[in-house]
């Protein structure tokens, strides 16, 4: 599908930061965004420019209010900004329709939440599929396949998620993101109800979709060691970017994190 070209009053996607050969999959320019008014305004984005390039697993990383969740939701389309822009390849999501953000959110972007979102009378690969056949197509299913050998799950395709413990309903929630190979996923606290050796396999089946299969991945989390499997961490706090780590380690991250009530 064809969307229109980005609006002249919005700054061009910036380039991805250190090299000019990685092109952004999805990105924020001057992105402000405000809630309430006068003495009950809060600012959760103050400014924020980003990108986040293609073929990579970055996490977003900030205290609680630092403005994480508002960034993704916003550069997802599942919200507004109240000034600058946020894009997904060359697409700017103000100058879509309604129909036309729908339309993109569909194939472009892959979702993977906490709390997994699975349809409970579908079977795994009912749910796995979903996304396509709403869309009226079967996808790819060299690629379907890959992907749900990459997350394990081909013994577990007829059962349906009451059958399936948290971990592989979880698996199952990746493989649906993946499956119309978007071209960005966003995870919002994926291992948040998981232990934490199913939460590693979870994040190691994020990272090898990243590495194995060039997806591109953008996680909020607040746990230190979840975002270790990033190549990369960017932290906010008061709704600006204050820093950013590349080949993040779980101790230097949960150092940096220390610094934020400073």
């Amino acid at each position: 599908m064809t969307f229109d070209a980005p609006t002249p009053s919005v700054p061009a996607a910036p380039p991805a930061a250190g090299t000019a050969t990685v092109t952004a999959a999805a990105g924020a320019v001057d992105a402000v965004k405000i809630y309430g008014k006068d003495d009950s305004e809060v600012r959760a984005l103050d400014g924020v420019t980003v990108a986040f390039e293609s073929g990579r697993f970055t996490a977003i990383m900030g205290p609680s209010g630092s403005g994480k969740s508002t960034l993704m939701h916003c550069l997802a389309g599942l919200d507004t900004l109240t000034s600058g822009g946020v894009y997904i390849g060359n697409t700017y999501l103000s100058t879509l329709n309604d129909k036309q953000l729908t339309e993109l959110r569909r194939t472009e972007v892959g979702f993977i939440f906490q709390a997994y979102n699975l349809v409970p009378t579908l079977t795994a690969l009912e749910n796995i599929t979903l996304p396509l056949l709403l869309g009226g197509t079967k996808g790819d299913q060299q690629w379907i396949d890959q992907v749900i050998d990459t997350v394990g799950l081909r013994s577990r395709l007829k059962h349906r998620p009451s059958e399936l413990s948290g971990g592989q309903q979880q698996r199952v929630a990746v493989a649906r993101a993946l499956a119309s190979r978007p071209t960005i996923i966003f995870a919002d606290e994926p291992t948040g109800n998981l232990d934490s050796r199913t939460g590693a396999e979870i994040l190691d089946f994020m990272r090898r979709a990243v590495r194995e299969l060039g997806q591109t991945i953008v996680m909020v989390t607040h746990d230190p060691v979840a975002a270790s499997y990033a190549d990369r961490v960017v932290f906010l706090a008061d709704g600006r970017i204050v820093d950013e780590m590349h080949a993040p380690t779980a101790e230097r991250v949960l150092d940096r994190m220390k610094h934020f009530g400073e």
